[in-house]
């Protein structure tokens, strides 16, 4: 007897892109892929970040490592980051990690001359590679082009200097938060409310405006010319329970049922601005791709061992 095939195509629907901002509809699967995209998005996707600094001068009140910290933590351009290599797999350097292939070089250089605050910021790190940038969040609405500088690093005053060399890796999530390109990815069960037509008409205006009321959130509202209740946002539900339970405090119980479709999904997605959040989500997917192609491999290396043996393992170089 053939067993059972699970096979399910899952698919995704775009509702809302910007460049750093992702809502989208994962349909056709179930809380486990789900959890594993996200999961992927937060953890697994490489970015490039800072992760060696030699400091030369550095007169600020602040020391070293908390520089050293503050610049690590400085999302930067990572468009390239899939091509580049891992510093220890890379064969050009044997693994030093400062070679074009897997790291890219900063420098900076300020000194405060005036009597003025100096704010050192992101914008003052001078890449080797134009690709590889500090991101720039900027917002030309409502600020000066003076005011646009930046992450600040540090603050001198006269006399204080600050001069380093700082070297930018591929790195992921799982092995620092500073590689991580997502400031957030949640995701939700898609609501699916039913409301009892029958048992709603018994109440009066005033019952139906405060179950309305009851609930956190606006989900639902009456309609004006029918004097209906009706479902106007389902996805602004929270699974809070509390129309259910004033439902039952006015002795109508069933009045609405509400339940999450388990295979369907509202996902949220907020970029650092390392990557765009669109390039963020097919990343995710491919690299969650290589990775059940990996364990489907080593399925296959497994049922060779059984049939084969030793021989399949010392074809294997085991």
């Amino acid at each position: 007897m053939e067993g059972k095939s699970y096979q399910r195509f899952p698919r995704v629907k775009i509702r809302e892109m910007r460049h750093d901002y992702l809502k989208f509809e994962l349909r056709d699967t179930n809380a486990s892929v789900a959890n594993a995209l996200r999961r992927v998005m937060i953890a697994e996707v490489p970015t490039v970040a800072i992760d060696l600094v030699e400091i030369e001068i550095n007169s600020s009140v602040l020391n070293d490592e908390f520089i050293a910290h503050r610049l690590g933590l400085i999302p930067l351009t990572s468009d390239r980051a899939m091509s580049m290599r891992f510093s220890r797999d890379c064969d050009a350097c044997d693994g030093d990690g400062q070679c074009e292939y897997c790291s890219v070089e900063f420098h900076l250089r300020a000194r405060c001359h005036s009597d003025q605050t100096l704010d050192v910021t992101s914008k003052e790190l001078l890449s080797s590679d134009h690709t590889v940038v500090p991101v720039d969040f900027s917002d030309a609405s409502g600020y000066e082009a003076s005011e646009q500088r930046g992450i600040i690093i540090v603050k001198l005053r006269r006399g204080q200097e600050l001069r380093l060399r700082a070297i930018a890796r591929k790195g992921i999530g799982k092995d620092h938060a500073k590689w991580s390109p997502a400031a957030t990815v949640t995701f939700m069960y898609e609501p699916d409310i039913r409301i009892n037509e029958e048992m709603m008409e018994t109440l009066s205006l005033e019952e139906k405006t405060a179950w309305v009321d009851s609930s956190p959130t606006k989900v639902f509202e009456i309609d004006p010319n029918t004097g209906k209740v009706v479902v106007v946002d389902p996805e602004a539900y929270t699974y809070d329970d509390e129309v259910i339970k004033k439902a039952e405090a006015m002795g109508k119980p069933g009045l609405v049922d509400i339940t999450a479709k388990e295979d369907c999904f509202i996902f949220t997605v907020e970029s650092t601005g390392a990557i765009k959040a669109s390039q963020l989500l097919l990343n995710a997917i491919e690299i969650l791709k290589q990775k059940l192609d990996a364990v489907r491999l080593s399925e296959d290396t497994v049922e060779a061992d059984d049939q084969f043996g030793e021989l399949g393992a010392h074809m294997r170089g085991g």
